[in-house]
């Protein structure tokens, strides 16, 4: 068995290497385990043209400046590369190559933790996986014929992808929008399934960027349980994308009930022959290697601000866990920052035991 130091933070992404330099400034001994081989390879798998919201100022982690253009958006290879940075800046103890398959209550307290290279204890575990595990695939997609290509929209790269002329986006948040917009550019007939769309909001106003607008109003620091808060986490804006330039270009239908060979069927009554479908409809939870109880039925963690009622075992980065801006790449770092500091007190007031031999 391989001994841990004090805590473990399974993920090694922005809300990981957030926490790694605030565990370090507090004199938290931790170590990261990441399944991927390089720091950053979650956003290099992304698709090809994404483009962060956010402008360069409002994209970095702390202690380091994000490179480049402040009022400049940075691509999703550019926050790959700066995360490595991050991690390469800090010294981060990072183990890569560490797909965690366990996490279990230790008979000696603390926690059992094995992974595809080992085994290790530790007193603390801080799951920083993010939230974008399972994609959320509609049943009735089993119904499309082998002929139809289909993609999650965690698995689009770009428009070459995809067979045919006719493609089907469903979907009308962000993602859904944004890859419609590129698909219609390189000369696809779409459809977009969005029987609802949240408010459309540009990416400049008044000359200034929106998130700029964000930070001086204070809404990334909105909280779940606010009245504007859940108005704002109820309605999913779309930011940055000429919508109504969009709709005009495309044909929107409402939402997908039923599908055979390569039609589908729609609520209002009508129905397309599509050669592709890109399923931007989202993720849910899942941790199948978590085997300890802080999981409601639908499998996405129980927690207040990060904290379990399972001593020892607390979450980060996840959407609105302490505020709106909780799984945004700028913001993480003060969810990161309280947590640390939660930590290092837990810490003092329960010093690490002896660790025990398997």
């Amino acid at each position: 068995m391989d001994t841990a130091p004090d805590t473990v933070v399974v993920g090694g992404g922005q809300a990981g290497l957030a926490l790694g330099h605030h565990l370090r400034r507090a004199g938290v001994p931790f170590t990261i385990l990441d399944a991927h081989l390089r720091v950053g390879d979650a956003w290099r798998r992304r698709w090809d043209s994404l483009t962060l919201f956010t402008p360069r100022r409002f994209s970095a982690l702390p202690g380091l400046p994000f490179p480049g253009d402040p009022d400049g958006h940075p691509g999703k290879d550019e926050v790959a590369d700066y995360l490595a940075r991050y991690a390469t800046h800090f010294d981060l103890p990072i183990r890569l190559g560490y797909r965690v398959t366990s996490v279990r209550p230790g008979t000696a307290g603390g926690f059992t933790v094995d992974t595809s290279t080992g085994t290790l204890r530790a007193q603390r575990v801080v799951v920083a996986a993010g939230a974008f595990h399972t994609p959320r695939i509609p049943d009735v997609a089993r119904k499309l014929a082998p002929r139809v290509a289909q993609l999650h929209s965690s698995r689009y790269r770009r428009p070459g992808q995809l067979p045919g002329h006719d493609v089907l986006v469903v979907g009308g948040g962000n993602t859904g929008v944004q890859i419609a917009a590129e698909l219609v550019d390189d000369g696809r007939r779409v459809v977009l399934a969005a029987p609802t769309l949240g408010p459309v909001l540009p990416q400049r106003w008044l000359g200034r960027d929106i998130f700029w607008w964000f930070s001086r109003l204070g809404t990334m620091r909105l909280g779940p349980e606010s009245r504007l808060g859940r108005r704002i986490a109820a309605q999913n804006p779309v930011i940055g994308t000429d919508v109504t330039g969009l709709l005009r270009r495309v044909d929107r239908v409402a939402r997908v009930v039923d599908a055979e060979g390569d039609n589908l069927r729609f609520a209002d009554g009508g129905q397309r022959r599509v050669d592709a479908v890109i399923w931007a409809t989202g993720f849910r939870p899942h941790y199948p290697w978590l085997e300890v109880p802080v999981l409601d039925p639908s499998g996405a963690p129980v927690q207040r601000e990060g904290v379990t009622d399972w001593p020892g075992l607390y979450f980060l980065g996840l959407p609105w866990q302490r505020a709106r801006g909780s799984a945004v790449l700028g913001w993480v770092g003060q969810d990161a920052d309280v947590l640390a500091a939660r930590l290092a007190e837990d810490r003092r007031l329960a010093p690490a035991r002896p660790v025990i031999p398997a």
